[in-house]
């Protein structure tokens, strides 16, 4: 990985978090290239990572300029402007180039049909814990990769959490269970502490005893592999008050609840999918 060289299209939260992880495994900085749309992102990635650094507000053809000669390209725009931007640089393009993509909804059969037939694309599903390299990022491989490419795609997103190989019919899927999942997490942090809140608690009281018992369950979990519902039952004494707490939730079906919500996530994954052919 250390002797290729790099272009990361569109290096906002996400680009630069992969950019650091980079960086930190010891890929030279002289060997990337990156965008961003502003010249002040440009040039604030350009004096912190050291690495080339276009604007595309600036500069019409930034991403092209990027390309040239890059060996691995990440796209790390909206899926809005995944064919746009590959109609930009695929003049540029090298025939052995291999192509990632973290944009939800875009299929590698719609991305090689914009690129040379020699050109691999992988497709990556990585989350916002990747932000503090507790990421988890799901990778699909198209119809041309080969297994070397397949490993420095995995070895690129090593870089910044944990990664899981799986088929492309799945990563759909996955975006609706640890692409979004964060967004759930904190979701359900905004209501336990609004709760904390109408109990009596501070912001900042409620803020701690919130977030400390998120964290603290979340790495007894990792640490102590043990089936979530055995620690659940752990906490959950016979008749006593945690056991009353989890019969009222329970009583609200979240299963089904998050079946429901999983199942709307995928669906308007399903629709970026048409939308892009």
């Amino acid at each position: 990985m250390e002797d290729k060289t790099y272009a990361i299209l569109g290096c906002g939260s996400m680009g630069t978090a992969i950019l650091a992880g980079m960086v930190k495994g010891h890929v030279k900085a002289e060997k990337i290239k990156v965008t961003a749309k502003r010249t002040e992102s440009a040039a604030a990635l350009a004096k912190k990572f050291h690495v080339t650094a276009y604007s595309t507000d600036y500069q019409p053809n930034a991403n092209a300029l990027a390309v040239e000669g890059a060996q691995i390209v990440l796209l790390a725009v909206k899926p809005a402007y995944i064919t746009q931007v590959l109609d930009e640089i695929k003049h540029v393009l090298s025939e052995d180039a291999l192509v990632i993509s973290v944009a939800a909804g875009v299929t590698t059969a719609t991305m090689e049909q914009f690129v040379s037939s020699k050109v691999s694309v992988v497709r990556a599903m990585p989350n916002t814990p990747a932000l503090i390299n507790k990421g988890l990022t799901g990778i699909s491989a198209g119809s041309r990769v080969s297994a070397d490419q397949l490993k420095l795609a995995q070895e690129l997103f090593d870089g910044v959490g944990k990664t899981i190989v799986i088929p492309e019919e799945k990563i759909d899927a996955l975006s609706t269970i640890s692409g979004s999942g964060p967004a759930y997490v904190f979701y359900f942090i905004e209501e336990f502490i609004k709760t904390s809140i109408a109990m009596g608690f501070t912001q900042e009281e409620a803020y701690l005893l919130v977030s400390e018992t998120f964290a603290g369950a979340s790495d007894l979990l990792v640490s102590s592999q043990k089936d979530p519902a055995d620690l659940r039952r752990q906490v959950t004494s016979p008749n006593g008050t945690t056991m009353r707490a989890v019969a009222v939730l329970e009583e609200g079906n979240l299963h089904e609840l998050f079946l429901k919500a999983t199942n709307s996530a995928l669906a308007r994954a399903k629709e970026i999918a048409q939308e892009m052919k």
